[in-house]
């Protein structure tokens, strides 16, 4: 079936991710579409709340639209959260001023985890709606990223009923009844891949997993309840889709440590946080996956000057190679300056292209 999208412009991002040469280097932002843009905030305000706000195709697609708008980023990426799929299981999700995600039915006894089933997609067609929404609106600009969190990180929101420093509960459950979350994990495994490939289906031409709290664990246990289970996403992901392959990209943070047993998972990318060394990275890593990464996003906090020299630091601690996509080490601040962003953009674009020459490993 041929797509009714417009050609993409600007393939950087995805040349990138498939490790070719490309011209300079692309570059995206975690957040990108947030609190710290004023024309953000405005739509979020005429929304009412972030739920009803990333439940609206119309205004996820203003939103997304945003950045690529105001910069020249390299790609966009669906405004939408990763807990809408445990929302969509009947956990009950709200949002709560100054204390983040709720789930009014977390999964904390036996019987609650057994009842866990893979929704119905249909529960998120507002989501799949918005990717098309959002694919048709750039006018082939630049190509559309899709994500999900990883089965493990939203299993944590949903055994501890919204976020934690601790993680007590989760671990407590790991710790005497294993059984009880490999099962959410099955069921969240699942349901990420079917999400997922709804969202390529729509349009989504990158797909990346968010393991957000996987590096809380150690490391036999991120193989056995985080990594294992995108294995099996990204085993079960369509990574073709009109003829185009589709890239996925897998982000633990803090879990630098693990980048070998990480490249060897199936993913195309990994995102790094800033405190890898890109350069060891991507000397541990070779030639099996590109790098996304992976400035302090408290960078954009100072100067001018200092923000210029840290995104040539990491550009020439990767080195002249293909398969780089530049990006934060996590997500940015709601309190980042907008032209500091500009002048991130304007950084990674200029130097790459006058000192970077993509050579293969």
């Amino acid at each position: 079936m041929m797509s009714s999208f417009a050609p993409l412009q600007n393939d950087t991002f995805l040349r990138a991710l498939r490790r070719q040469s490309t011209t300079h280097t692309p570059v995206w932002l975690m957040r990108q579409a947030g609190r710290y843009l004023p024309e953000y905030r405005a739509t979020r305000a005429r929304a009412g709340s972030f739920m009803q706000l990333a439940m609206s195709p119309a205004m996820a697609t203003e939103v997304t639209l945003q950045p690529i708008d105001r910069y020249g980023l390299d790609a966009a990426i669906l405004f939408s959260d990763i807990l809408t799929v445990p929302d969509a299981m009947g956990l009950g999700l709200r949002f709560v001023e100054g204390e983040g995600p709720v789930f009014d039915r977390p999964l904390q006894d036996e019987m609650a985890v057994q009842r866990l089933e893979v929704p119905d997609m249909g529960k998120l067609q507002y989501v799949f709606d918005a990717v098309a929404k959002i694919r048709t609106s750039l006018q082939g600009r630049v190509p559309l990223i899709g994500f999900a969190g990883s089965p493990y990180t939203i299993a944590c929101y949903m055994v501890e009923g919204g976020s934690s420093k601790e993680f007590r509960t989760i671990k407590t459950m790991m710790y005497r009844r294993p059984d009880l979350l490999h099962h959410i994990l099955m069921v969240n495994a699942r349901a990420t891949t079917a999400y997922l490939n709804a969202q390529i289906a729509a349009g989504a031409q990158a797909v990346m997993i968010f393991d957000t709290w996987g590096g809380s664990l150690s490391g036999s246990s991120y193989e056995a309840f985080s990594l294992a289970y995108m294995r099996q996403v990204m085993a079960g992901l369509n990574r073709e889709h009109n003829g185009e392959q589709i890239p996925v990209i897998v982000f633990t943070k803090g879990g630098g440590q693990w980048l070998e047993q990480m490249a060897d998972s199936g993913a195309d990318a990994l995102g790094l946080d800033w405190a890898t060394d890109i350069a060891q990275a991507r000397a541990r890593v070779g030639h099996k996956v590109a790098l996304q990464g992976n400035l302090d996003p408290s960078v954009l906090f100072g100067s001018e000057k200092n923000l210029r020299a840290e995104v040539q630091r990491v550009l020439d601690g990767f080195g002249p190679h293909v398969g780089h996509v530049f990006n934060l080490g996590h997500g940015i601040s709601q309190f980042t300056d907008p032209e500091a962003v500009k002048i991130l953009v304007d950084e990674v674009h200029t130097y790459s292209r006058s000192s970077r020459v993509a050579t293969p490993l």
